[in-house]
């Protein structure tokens, strides 16, 4: 349900289980034509906190309030698995995406982690870049990025964006870790505005699986 109803299934899974990692790679496909070609990117996306942790209440009638939890524990996480991963699959580059400039303590934290793990694996390559200039550079020249590192909110916002860049939401795939198990998922979610009308993709979910 939007705007009303229960929270997300998905959030509450990925909590339960301590699926801390959300991996959402958007890469060109053969055969599938795209606005770009060479496109290569894999958003490594803290799963459990953020504004995603599910903290909402009502402060008084016409005022609402949603609060953004950031911790050191999953942020250095998230941030030592993004470094791990690049080296484990040939990436170049690790780019933490954040607005440090506005939210100095909560993206602040999330950012220094960042330059933490960063230091920590001096052989993969770190930059940094304020979200809205990001977002300008990843749709001028997508190929310069290779793993994109994120917050829930954010992540959830990129990945569907390179998704953009390379087909479209149905052919993006992904993948929720932990420590000790795992969930896979197409990252479109449902679709019951779709359903009948013959124009699912089903490749998103086949790549998921594979």
């Amino acid at each position: 349900p939007v705007g009303c109803g229960f929270r997300s299934v998905n959030v509450a899974l990925r909590k339960q289980l301590g699926l801390y990692a959300g991996l959402r790679p958007a890469r060109n496909r053969p055969g599938l034509a795209s606005r770009y070609t060479g496109v290569d990117i894999v958003v490594v996306r803290e799963n459990t906190e953020g504004l995603y942790a599910g903290i909402e209440h009502e402060l008084l009638p016409g005022i609402v309030e949603t609060v953004k939890v950031t911790t050191e524990l999953a942020s250095r996480r998230i941030a030592e698995f993004a470094f791990r991963y690049a080296r484990e699959h040939g990436r170049r580059k690790v780019t933490v995406l954040h607005k440090a400039n506005i939210m100095k303590l909560t993206d602040g934290l999330f950012l220094s982690c960042a330059r933490e793990a960063a230091a920590a694996h001096a052989d993969i390559a770190f930059e940094e870049l304020m979200l809205d200039n990001g977002c300008l550079q990843i749709v001028t020249d997508p190929c310069r990025f290779d793993v994109l590192l994120t917050d829930s909110f954010v992540g959830d916002m990129m990945s569907d964006l390179c998704a953009g860049l390379v087909g479209g939401i149905g052919v993006a795939p992904g993948a929720n870790l932990g420590d000790g198990c795992a969930m896979f998922e197409a990252i479109h979610g449902s679709a019951p505005d779709i359903a009948g009308t013959g124009r699912a993709n089903p490749l998103a979910m086949a790549a998921t699986a594979a």
